[in-house]
């Protein structure tokens, strides 16, 4: 694809630069109270998590390295929704079995990319830092609020990733670009759905001002 097309994209979605920016606003506050919900978390919940929930270390340089860091991003989110599997309300075990769903073809897909554009190129992100903590030992109320509590970060990263390579301009390939205009818009509005379920389900937890949906 030549690169006029990729920036014919890259044109497009400026187009809505405006409401992209009020986007990455909203997700920004709700992963950040997410945060908050994390570093509150008592002393033996935090002893269950990593270096999750933060989005550090996902600026994106090229197409390869945004690709390879998504394969890597994507892996951990299909590990953790596998988890659902066990939970106690149905939609959560809907939203595990959606996101394994979906972020396995897109796995397939950025994978098949990598080897035929980069082929020199990692499939796994070198250096990547992990976001979610271990599930495995949970149940109940508790897997189900650390997995959204992880997740909304998690998700937004995603989202910010997404946006800097479209709008960049730095994906060499139009696929690519509207592969990350995808990712970009269905996980931000997964974001919503997740803390519509954190403030349905447990105390404490409300929509950041002006984000009531």
């Amino acid at each position: 694809m030549k690169r006029s097309a990729v920036v014919g994209i890259a044109a497009g979605s400026a187009l809505a630069a405006v409401a992209v920016t009020g986007l990455a606003a909203t997700a920004t506050g709700i992963a950040q109270q997410a945060i908050v919900e994390q570093h509150n978390a008592t002393p033996t919940d935090r002893s269950l998590t990593g270096p999750y929930g933060s989005t550090r270390s996902m600026n994106v340089t090229d197409e390869a390295g945004y690709l390879a860091r998504m394969v890597a991003h994507d892996q951990e989110a299909m590990t953790a929704a596998r988890q659902l599997r066990r939970s106690d309300r149905p939609e959560m075990r809907a939203l595990g079995s959606a996101i394994i769903d979906r972020q396995g073809a897109g796995l397939a897909t950025m994978r098949a990319w990598l080897d035929k554009w980069y082929p020199g190129r990692s499939g796994t992100a070198t250096g990547y830092q992990p976001m979610i903590r271990d599930l495995s030992g949970l149940s109940g109320d508790a897997l189900d609020n650390a997995f959204l509590l992880d997740m909304i970060p998690h998700h937004m990263a995603a989202v910010t990733m997404s946006q800097q390579l479209v709008m960049s301009g730095r994906a060499q390939h139009s696929e690519t670009a509207n592969f990350a205009i995808r990712v970009r818009d269905a996980r931000h509005a997964e974001m919503f759905r997740m803390q519509r379920y954190l403030a349905h389900w447990f105390k404490g937890w409300s929509m950041p001002c002006g984000m009531r949906k």
